[in-house]
C-alpha cells in the first residue's frame, strides 16, 4: 500500500516540476517579445510583463521539488562531498529533519491566511492593465511546500534506512 503512494507522490513531483520547466521556454519566447515590442516598434503591455515574473516564480516553486527529487539541488560541499554514502545520508536525513520541514510547515501555516484573502478578494495586478491573477501567483506560496513535503515523505524513509545502516566493511 506504501509503495503505490510513494510512486504516486513521486510521480506527481516529477510531473509537476517537467512540466515546469517548459515554462522556461515560454518566459524566453514571452522575453524576446518584450524586447522585440519594446525597441522595435516601442509598444509594451504591462500584463505582458507581468508575465514574465509569473512564470519565473511559476518555474522554481513548482520546480524545486523535482530538482531535490533528482538531486539537483544546491549543497554546501564543505560538509558532503568527500563523506561516505552513510554520512552523506545523515546530513540530508538531519536537513530533511531539522530545516525542511519545519520551513514548510511554517510556510503553509503562515502562508494559508495570505493565499486565502487573496482568493476570497480574487485578487488582481495593482497596475492598470495588469494581469487579474495574483491570486494564483501567491497560491505558489502553498504549492511550493507542499510539493517538497510531498517530496520529503517519499525521501525521508529511504534517506533514514542508509544512514542508520551499519557502516560497510572495508576488506582492503
Amino acid at each position: 500500500m506504501v509503495a503505490p503512494l510513494r510512486h504516486w507522490a513521486e510521480a506527481l513531483v516529477r510531473r509537476v516540476g517537467q512540466g515546469a520547466s517548459w515554462l522556461i521556454l515560454a518566459m524566453v519566447l514571452v522575453t524576446f517579445t518584450i524586447v522585440i515590442l519594446r525597441y522595435g516598434f516601442n509598444l509594451g503591455w504591462i500584463w505582458l510583463q507581468e508575465s514574465v515574473s509569473y512564470l519565473h516564480a511559476a518555474v522554481f516553486m513548482l520546480g524545486a521539488a523535482w530538482c531535490w527529487q533528482d538531486d539537483g539541488h544546491v549543497r554546501v560541499d564543505i560538509l558532503y562531498r568527500d563523506r561516505s554514502a552513510r554520512h552523506q545520508a545523515r546530513i540530508n536525513a538531519l536537513g530533511t529533519l531539522l530545516f525542511l520541514l519545519p520551513v514548510c510547515g511554517f510556510m503553509l501555516w503562515i502562508g494559508w491566511d495570505y493565499v486565502a484573502a487573496s482568493w476570497r478578494l480574487l485578487e488582481g495586478s495593482r497596475q492598470a492593465g495588469g494581469l487579474p491573477a495574483v491570486f494564483l501567483l501567491k497560491s505558489l506560496v502553498l504549492a511550493l511546500p507542499a510539493l517538497l513535503l510531498l517530496q520529503a515523505v517519499c525521501t525521508l524513509p529511504a534517506t533514514v534506512r542508509q544512514a542508520l545502516a551499519p557502516a560497510a566493511v572495508d576488506t582492503a
